[in-house]
């Protein structure tokens, strides 16, 4: 096999990445990382969570997800509610409008990948693995953080607008 096909199907993985962030993006009205936030609170307890469990969830550092509440908040999406014990320490719960949104959007390819992923034997998993930790390792970005979501690096920075 050439490198260039391999290459190509690397830039044809991130392009579709991009591709979907921009389509989310135009249909909607929310970034992926802000639908991964909605997500993450219609699975929380009581549609609650607060802004560190958002943090650790979305592999964020607090003031991209500040951002990222605030557009939500801005938009209706979710709602700040003080804790009872320390109005200083605020939850942030989901609306009723961000659940008709939800039902709304297409799975995301994260989602498809995953459920395809699970039905994947051992072995084969063992081989994507492990090229792909190859594929890190030739590219140089083992010290690169990231969550176990697909999000198109430029939307993050996008969404602190």
């Amino acid at each position: 096999m050439d490198n260039t096909d391999i290459l190509i199907k690397i830039r044809k993985i991130v392009r579709s990445i991009n591709l979907e962030s921009k389509k989310i993006l135009k249909d909607y009205g929310v970034s992926i990382p802000q639908v991964l936030c909605l997500n993450f609170l219609r699975n929380s307890p009581d549609f609650r969570a607060t802004q560190k469990e958002i943090c650790t969830f979305l592999n964020l550092n607090p003031s991209t997800v500040t951002g990222i509440i605030n557009r939500l908040e801005g938009k209706g999406y979710i709602a700040r509610l003080p804790k009872k014990d320390d109005r200083r320490k605020t939850t942030i719960v989901l609306t009723s409008k961000s659940s008709d949104l939800l039902d709304r959007i297409p799975p995301l390819m994260h989602e498809r990948l995953s459920e395809n992923l699970s039905t994947v034997s051992p072995d084969d998993a063992d081989t994507i693995n492990n090229a792909l930790d190859l594929l890190i390792d030739y590219l140089d970005i083992e010290s690169v953080d990231a969550s176990p979501v697909i999000t198109f690096e430029d939307e993050i920075a996008d969404d602190q607008k």
